[in-house]
C-alpha cells in the first residue's frame, strides 16, 4: 500500500462507525450496515490495494504495446481481467473464490480474483463454527457505557480471571438470575460459558 493510502487508512481508523460505513460505500462500492470496524477497515484496505494494482497495470499497459485483437488475451488465451465487465468479473469471482459476491467494484473483484489465484485468500463458502450445524438465530443487544466504566470493568474482569467481557456478562447474568430464582433461564448462560 502506498503512503497516501496508508495515511487514508490511519485517518479512517479514527472515524466513527457511520462515517466509516459511508467511506466503505464510497471505496468498496457496496452499502453496509456491519458494525464491525475491523472488517470494514480490512475490506477498505483490500479495495485500496486493488485500486493501486489496477492503476499500476494501467500505467504499464500504456508503456507496452497491446495486441490489436478485439479482446486482448493473457498467455494462456484467457481474456485480461481488466477487460471484463463487472458482471463477468462477478461470475469469475464465483468460479475462482467459490462463493458469491455482492460487490460490483471492478478493481476489488480483480484484486480478489488474483489473490485467490495466488492462494492468498481462503476459497470456498464461508464456514461458521457451530457444533450442531445450523446457525442459531442471533440478536445483538446494545450496551452503551462510558469509556471509564468499561476500563474499570475490564480491570475487574482480568482480576477475576475471565478472558472476555462476554464471559463476565454471561456469568453475571447467570448469577443474578439464579439469585432471583430464575434457575432455568440462568442455566442457559452457564451452558454457554
Amino acid at each position: 500500500m502506498n503512503k497516501e493510502n496508508k495515511k487514508r487508512m490511519r485517518i479512517m481508523e479514527e472515524l466513527r462507525l457511520p462515517e466509516l460505513q459511508a467511506r466503505f460505500h464510497d471505496i468498496v462500492g457496496e452499502a453496509t450496515r456491519s458494525p464491525n470496524k475491523k472488517f470494514l477497515l480490512r475490506r477498505i484496505a483490500e479495495a485500496l490495494e486493488a485500486q493501486e494494482q489496477e492503476a499500476a497495470e494501467a500505467a504499464s499497459a500504456v508503456e507496452e504495446t497491446e495486441p490489436t485483437a478485439s479482446e486482448p488475451a493473457t498467455a494462456n488465451g484467457e481474456p485480461k481481467l481488466t477487460k471484463l465487465t463487472a458482471r463477468e468479473l462477478q461470475q469469475l469471482y464465483t468460479e475462482v473464490v467459490g462463493r458469491d459476491t455482492g460487490s460490483s467494484d471492478r478493481r476489488y473483484l480483480i484484486w480478489k480474483i488474483r489473490e485467490a489465484g495466488k492462494g492468498r485468500i481462503k476459497a470456498g463458502p464461508v464456514r461458521r463454527r457451530y457444533a450442531d450445524g445450523e446457525a442459531p438465530d442471533m440478536k445483538v443487544l446494545p450496551l452503551r457505557m462510558e469509556a471509564e466504566i468499561v476500563a474499570r470493568l475490564d480491570e475487574a474482569r482480568e482480576r477475576l480471571g475471565l478472558k472476555t467481557r462476554m464471559d463476565l456478562f454471561r456469568k453475571s447474568l447467570a448469577d443474578y438470575l439464579t439469585a432471583a430464582g430464575e434457575h432455568e433461564v440462568a442455566q442457559l448462560f452457564t451452558e454457554q460459558a
